[in-house]
């Protein structure tokens, strides 16, 4: 287990380490279909364009940054609007120790606040660490995208996630 994770809403100075993170997720293959590099600049506009029902956090261990968790609007569509799609990135170092549990329960916590009953996810599907944080919290496999996207060439399927925040997990 690694030292306590410490969570707090993400500053425009935290932008180049979670960059950083995003980019070590993107060269692993297993986090998303993003490509490129995310320098410090990018990710502090992205940071500056998120509404309020968009928060984007840090978790800290030991003084350092080992991870970020978002959550989103689903959709821009009416009906939607209790739903937030959520995100979670940890660097290697750190997975595997309790941080991704703790960044999720913040998430999980901090839902109802922003109007938001349900939360979903999109996990590659062959990402067996991002699933079984999302299990562990409480959220169930619904359905599997097929050929979804390519990384690299490669048509890669992604799993569809969800958890109703007003019933039991």
């Amino acid at each position: 287990m690694s030292a306590a994770c410490t969570i707090r809403p993400a500053m425009p100075g935290d932008a180049g380490r979670i960059g950083q993170v995003y980019d070590e997720g993107i060269r692993s293959g297993q986090a998303t279909f993003a490509s490129g590099s995310h320098p410090a600049e990018e990710r502090r506009a992205w940071l500056a364009g998120r509404g309020r029902r968009a928060p984007v956090f840090v978790g800290e261990i030991d003084g350092g940054i080992a991870g970020w968790s978002a959550l989103a609007p689903f959709s821009a569509r009416e009906w939607y609007d209790g739903v937030a799609e959520y995100t979670v990135y940890l660097a290697a170092a750190h997975r595997g120790k309790g941080a991704g549990a703790a960044m999720l329960s913040h998430l999980i916590e901090t839902a109802p606040s922003l109007g938001y009953w349900k939360m979903v996810g999109m996990i590659l599907a062959d990402n067996a660490g991002g699933l079984a944080l999302a299990a562990s919290a409480g959220f169930r496999t619904v359905g599997i995208y097929k050929a979804h996207g390519r990384i690299g060439g490669e048509w890669r399927d992604v799993a569809l996630v969800e958890r109703h925040l007003e019933n039991p997990a």
